[in-house]
């Protein structure tokens, strides 16, 4: 009986939050780790699940490194990189979207619907959902978004469906380019003036003193946070996201978060708990 009360009592505290997100979107960059563990990866779609049960416009935005470069070794296709950016011909290109389209977009889809929910996949070549140009020529078709047109997500928002989005763009050429996850995401947070922007990864948040546990960030404004950059407690594979971040924040996005999403039920405890759990960046 006990805990049948504990849990009633958490419901009605997360009432508060059920309704500050209710009709809202909600974007969340799904990719690393996470997506290999399978209970990781279950605890994630449940918790998607329920925030698409209780009202909220839900957008699950994926990359697939691993499975990119395990279909590039299955062909032989050797990879270079400038700059940590992936040179990618042609036929890397129609690679990676196979991989990301394919295989990780349609496993997501399958996932979520075998838990009871229902999900429809595509990718960001689809209604030009993302639109893209070459970066340079030495990376080859490594795109530069340049538009994102989100109307085929807002179709699907409005049916019971989750929309699965795969990082893949298209340019005005009808070329496919190799486009960063996270960047993706923002933007199409950003374009989806999203009330909340959630990226998942295999770290806590945001440090002042990285790994010092003493100097974990719960909340940072946008002023703060390029302080940090600029005295470079912030470095390495951060920087894209902050940059991501950023710039959504500029196109319309309400807030972000940093999350591991290694945490059993972190979005849940994230969304509708007043500690949360990673790093909040806010305006």
């Amino acid at each position: 009986m006990r805990d049948s009360q504990n849990t009633a009592q958490t419901l009605t505290e997360s009432l508060k939050y059920f309704l500050k997100y209710r009709d809202q979107t909600v974007v969340i960059k799904y990719g690393g780790n996470a997506m290999i563990d399978e209970k990781v990866k279950e605890s994630i779609l449940k918790d998607i699940l329920l925030l698409k049960t209780v009202g909220i416009k839900v957008v699950l935005v994926h990359g697939g490194g691993p499975a990119i470069g395990e279909l590039l070794e299955k062909y032989e296709q050797k990879s270079q990189f400038v700059q940590g950016l992936r040179v990618t011909d042609k036929k890397t290109a129609q690679l990676a979207l196979t991989a990301l389209a394919g295989k990780v977009n349609k496993s997501l889809v399958q996932d979520i619907i075998r838990i009871g929910g229902n999900a429809i996949g595509v990718s960001g070549i689809d209604g030009k959902l993302i639109e893209a140009k070459p970066i340079s020529e030495d990376l080859g078709y490594v795109g530069e978004i340049t538009a994102i047109h989100p109307e085929i997500i807002e179709r699907i928002n409005q049916t019971d469906a989750v929309p699965v989005i795969a990082s893949a763009g298209i340019g005005l050429d009808g070329e496919i380019y190799n486009v960063n996850a996270d960047t993706a995401a923002s933007r199409i947070a950003g374009a989806l003036s999203a009330e909340q922007f959630i990226l998942l990864s295999d770290v806590r948040g945001l440090y002042g003193n990285f790994p010092d546990e003493e100097s974990f960030i719960d909340e940072i404004n946008l002023t703060n946070l390029e302080k940090l950059v600029k005295e470079k407690k912030i470095t390495d594979g951060m920087i894209p996201k902050i940059e991501a971040i950023k710039y959504a924040m500029f196109e319309g996005l309400g807030q972000a978060v940093l999350l591991d999403g290694r945490v059993p039920h972190a979005l849940l405890l994230e969304l509708f708990t007043d500690k949360g759990q990673g790093t909040m960046i806010n305006h």
